[in-house]
């Protein structure tokens, strides 16, 4: 399946030196701890929440995010929390690469591999684990905790189940596909 080209206006995205193009019209917040790997498209009104982090002299990153990633329009990431002994902390929410999110999303995962795809209006539950190469339908909502194993297809919930197996040439597929998607989002 050949993918389009994608056009945008130039003025309404940033491009930084590593090739990630932000658009203007999202949210990120405590940008200082966020980290993008590099060539990931960041669509309008995608929130990253980096101003959600472990309190303390080590700087962490609140949010890791891979090479070639796209993270849909209205999407959120934010990371996943918890209160132990009356304390509110904060953990890093890790994306891999060749990540694509859809639209509507949100997204508050411990980690989520490389080689995935999560499809529009999904919820990834908290401490959440997506392992390398999985397709998430859209709709899913994969409950707290949950760990899905490599090379699944994730659909329904709550909770979401796994529904069937990708074939092993998934990582060169979804590599592919997340180049050629960043290839060809170009300046109107």
């Amino acid at each position: 399946m050949e993918l389009e080209y994608t056009t945008y206006k130039r003025s309404e995205f940033i491009e930084t030196d590593t090739g990630n193009k932000v658009s203007r019209r999202s949210l990120i917040s405590g940008s200082q701890n966020i980290v993008l790997g590099g060539k990931t498209i960041v669509h309008s009104k995608c929130t990253i929440r980096g101003d959600l982090r472990r309190a303390g002299p080590s700087h962490q990153a609140a949010v890791l995010i891979g090479r070639f990633c796209s993270l849909g329009e209205g999407s959120v990431l934010r990371p996943p929390y918890k209160t132990y002994k009356g304390t509110f902390s904060y953990y890093p929410l890790k994306i891999g690469d060749h990540v694509d999110i859809g639209e509507n999303t949100i997204v508050e995962a411990a980690s989520i591999g490389s080689y995935v795809k999560i499809g529009k209006n999904c919820i990834i539950g908290r401490f959440a684990i997506i392992r390398d190469c999985c397709l998430i339908e859209d709709g899913a909502v994969i409950a707290p905790n949950t760990v899905i194993p490599p090379f699944s297809v994730v659909a329904g919930g709550p909770p979401a189940k796994v529904v069937a197996q990708l074939p092993e040439s998934t990582q060169e597929i979804f590599e592919a596909q997340s180049k050629d998607k960043y290839t060809k989002f170009v300046p109107a």
